[in-house]
């Protein structure tokens, strides 16, 4: 530990050998309820960055940043009130690596957690849309491009959308899981929002792509084109809209975009920590994999 009272790199890193093998050890129940817990805090934060989006004022990238600041508040409900996050549980890679727990565990808990993402992004989103009125209007509009632009088969600048889309996926995780480790070194609240704040930002407005936050965005846009005022807010063709739905979401993002995220964050982040800090220290299990 520091002198300033935070944990450095090598004691963060030793640190999720054994978050991860106590999320692997989490019961099913309590597992999948705070993914889904998860899925909503993401929402939450999406929500707030959709809102920030509607307007004019696209100037020297202001409205990214804004749309960066606003969805910050995702993670830090997610890593300070206590969640299972599929993205950020990819860090869990460190404990695979220092062989305490197996494949079957870090499994176990990513498809519980993806799963409950999922269902509490499309419940929150449900929720918002149908009965809280916001995504009626200008909001449903801006809900609507966001997600008729994640679920594009349009070509970007000459590559496939879905090749594009995986890089993108990349840079977000790599930037989510330095957040999460950045919010596990320091030890008060504060500190925690600051680590978590910076990183979320920049992915966010560098337009990097998230699969948890995409749960909640295309949903949010499928659900708000039953909405006149919002079809028209968006400014989208009929079948630029129609061609916005379920397939689309899982074909031209999910997919493609979860993949990434993996690579993102438990090889760049995970392994790469793991070949730093832990390797051949005493985090390392001399007796195999717990679970």
């Amino acid at each position: 530990m520091s002198a300033s009272g935070c944990l450095g790199p090598v004691d963060v890193s030793k640190a999720f050998v054994d978050v991860g093998e106590s999320k692997a050890k989490l019961p099913l129940g309590r597992m999948f309820i705070l993914g889904v817990l998860a899925g909503a805090y993401i929402g939450f934060g999406a929500h707030l960055a959709t809102t920030a989006a509607t307007g004019e004022y696209a100037a020297l990238g202001v409205k990214q940043l804004l749309v960066g600041t606003a969805f910050t508040v995702g993670l830090m409900l997610v890593v300070i009130a206590g969640a299972e996050l599929f993205t950020g549980n990819n860090l869990m890679s460190i404990s695979l690596c220092s062989g305490r727990i197996g494949m079957g565990g870090l499994l176990r808990n990513w498809v519980v957690a993806y799963l409950g993402n999922l269902v509490g992004s499309l419940l929150l989103a449900f929720f918002i849309a149908r009965s809280s009125g916001l995504l009626a209007g200008p909001v449903g509009g801006t809900a609507i491009k966001i997600a008729a632009t994640k679920a594009s088969s349009v070509p970007i600048e000459g590559l496939t959308h879905n090749y594009a889309f995986f890089f993108r996926a990349i840079g977000c995780n790599w930037l989510v899981c330095l957040a999460v480790v950045m919010a596990m070194a320091s030890k008060d609240i504060s500190g925690k929002i600051l680590g978590i704040f910076f990183p979320i930002m920049a992915f966010v407005a560098s337009g990097f792509e998230h699969c948890v936050a995409n749960m909640y965005f295309i949903p949010a846009g499928i659900f708000a084109k039953s909405f006149e005022a919002a079809r028209a807010a968006s400014g989208l063709t009929a079948a630029q809209l129609a061609a916005l739905n379920w397939s689309s979401m899982w074909t031209q993002n999910l997919i493609t975009v979860t993949l990434g995220n993996i690579v993102g964050g438990a090889i760049f982040v995970g392994v790469l920590y793991f070949l730093a800090h832990v390797c051949g220290t005493e985090a390392c299990t001399r007796s195999g994999p717990a679970v």
